[in-house]
């Protein structure tokens, strides 16, 4: 994780990621807004041609693209950035997403324009393809040094780790986690039943598994739209409020209200920044892999068509998570759960919620200021209550009516503390108490205030197991293609074994190491992606003209927007 800092949870990164969004947006002239509409009809397949060469319709690729990027990080996620920023967060997600469809556009159009097809002319396609054939540098005496393969090589091995860290291993723990706390059905049957359906599905390729996304991605966003709305509804005098408190902080961040402690303009900047980049993925370079295989005469028509891809993603999907947030009003309420021990921090002094001083002290602290007190030695509790005078944080939040469990029996004993964080903490001892949460939970309680009320709970287990398992099905795709460049298409199926075994064995245990090294994979993806397609700007810019020309031969009656 200190790695991890120094990487994808350095402010560098996020500044590369969104630097190069206003830059292509600027460069080619705001595409996400003029190009929209072009797109939705290439969608649907006004302007396709019998002699198009691909594996997929514009929409399948859509789809593939879709069920990879939309997953938890739109239930579990949004609410996060939420909890951590306050609803200011929400708006930098969204402007991320902005931003996003126009470097998704440049990624997928380089990458659909240097694919490959096979043997059997299956097509094999993404950022290592561009990257192998237009990167390499050539020397004064015309030596030519194959950077460009190596960058290729460098991708496709960070795509395939990113595959089991991203796309499988945490995807089956959601799915897991979420039907068993929901339904009682253990782990190991839950990732039993869905590894054979993931085989199934696999095991034909891209042509199988664009069939079930184009299927799966509407059905699971109705589902999902109908339970957030009825939330959304039945808080109706909420939601103009919702949609003000949104923007009316975004410039100075979010005031103390309820068990919200507060946070800064510049945490909720980074906090929303973050979660919409790794929402939609734009930049990261994974999508253009299922853009690749559509069938298309030229690569810029995908390319528009991934303009979508974030504005449902994000702009849509996760506005509308946030919404079931902000008008249920669970973001900033204390309810009573058990606590992570990951998510306590114990100050050394008492603190009250009701102290504007004392929590302005604590909003400096969590959020990068001027640091306070940490408690150093043993809690002493008594029939579950602690007797030190201190203050547990926990989910930032002032912790109330703390009880400690020694299974189901109230404790009595000790528990050593060092530096805020309780050490070797017994199994067996179970802490409870009133906090906020966040996450799926927090999302999972919001769908409780609708007009579902308790049954809504199922929605979100079951928008949880088909997002989930939707990410998971595209990254076996994005895996295969990227085991495809680096070794040859024989190997594929040695891949697909793995890709369905680890996430069999990841529904029951600990896969914390791999899901952690996931995050360093997608800054190993993205970094190289990235330089790549500012390299090349000259060349997308042109190609983009080109398109146009050829398209108003082709269809003089279509209107075209203004030339870049």
């Amino acid at each position: 994780m200190s790695l991890h800092s120094y990487l994808g949870g350095n402010e560098w990164f996020v500044y590369f990621l969104v630097g190069t969004g206003i830059f292509f947006t600027f460069y080619l002239k705001f595409p996400q807004i003029r190009y929209f509409k072009h797109a939705v009809k290439i969608v649907k397949g006004k302007f396709d041609k019998k002699s198009d060469k691909g594996d997929t319709s514009h929409f399948q690729a859509l789809a593939t693209a879709l069920s990879g990027t939309v997953g938890t990080g739109n239930i579990a996620g949004v609410a996060l950035a939420i909890h951590l920023g306050g609803p200011a967060a929400l708006f930098w997600m969204l402007l991320t997403a902005f931003l996003g469809m126009c470097t998704k556009f440049v990624e997928v159009t380089l990458s659909h324009k240097y694919r490959d097809f096979d043997e059997k002319g299956m097509v094999s396609g993404g950022p290592m393809y561009y990257m192998k054939k237009r990167l390499n540098i050539t020397l004064k005496n015309t030596k030519v040094l194959q950077t460009g393969k190596w960058l290729g090589i460098f991708f496709a091995a960070a795509t395939i780790l990113s595959s089991f860290g991203s796309g499988s291993l945490p995807q089956i723990v959601s799915i897991s986690d979420s039907i068993y706390a929901t339904f009682g059905i253990k782990h190991i049957i839950t990732g039993a039943v869905l590894s054979v359906l993931l085989a199934l599905i696999i095991i034909g390729g891209i042509k199988r598994i664009a069939k079930v996304t184009e299927k799966l991605v509407p059905g699971m966003a109705i589902i999902y739209f109908i339970g957030a709305l009825s939330v959304i509804l039945f808080n109706y005098e909420n939601i103009i409020p919702s949609f003000f408190s949104i923007f009316e902080n975004v410039f100075t961040g979010t005031a103390a209200t309820g068990g919200f402690i507060g946070a800064s303009f510049a945490f909720a900047l980074n906090q929303g920044v973050n979660r919409g980049l790794f929402s939609n993925e734009a930049g990261q370079g994974s999508a253009p892999i299922a853009h690749s295989a559509a069938r298309a005469h030229e690569p810029v028509s995908e390319g528009m068509v991934s303009i979508l891809e974030p504005f449902i993603d994000t702009i849509i999907i996760c506005t509308l998570t946030g919404l079931v947030l902000l008008s249920s009003g669970v973001w900033n309420e204390k309810v009573m759960n058990k606590f992570q021990n990951t998510d306590i921090e114990i100050l050394a002094n008492t603190y009250n919620q009701s102290n504007t001083i004392h929590i302005d002290q604590i909003r400096h602290h969590l959020n990068g200021g001027d640091k306070l007190a940490l408690f150093d030695g043993s809690l002493n509790i008594e029939n579950g209550k602690l007797t030190n005078p201190i203050t547990m944080i926990h989910a930032r939040s002032i912790a109330e009516n703390t009880t400690f469990y020694n299974k189901n029996d109230l404790f009595t004993g000790s528990l050593k503390v060092a530096s805020g964080k309780i050490i070797d903490l017994p199994a067996s001892i179970k802490i409870e108490g009133q906090s906020l949460v966040h996450s799926a939970q927090l999302t999972t309680i919001a769908f409780t205030r609708s007009f579902f009320g308790k049954w809504g709970k199922y929605i979100v287990a079951i928008g949880i197991m088909l997002f989930a398992f939707s990410t998971a099905i595209s990254w076996s795709y994005y895996g295969d293609r990227s085991v495809t460049f680096l070794f040859g298409s024989k190997y594929v199926i040695i891949y697909r074994i793995l890709f369905v075994t680890a996430f069999f064995f990841a529904s029951f245990t600990d896969t914390t190491i791999i899901w952690n090294l996931s995050l360093l994979t997608v800054v190993f993806m993205a970094v190289p992606n990235l330089f790549g397609i500012l390299l090349l700007r000259k060349e997308v810019r042109s190609t983009i003209k080109q398109y146009w020309i050829d398209f108003k031969a082709e269809h003089p009656e279509e209107k075209i927007p203004e030339k870049i």
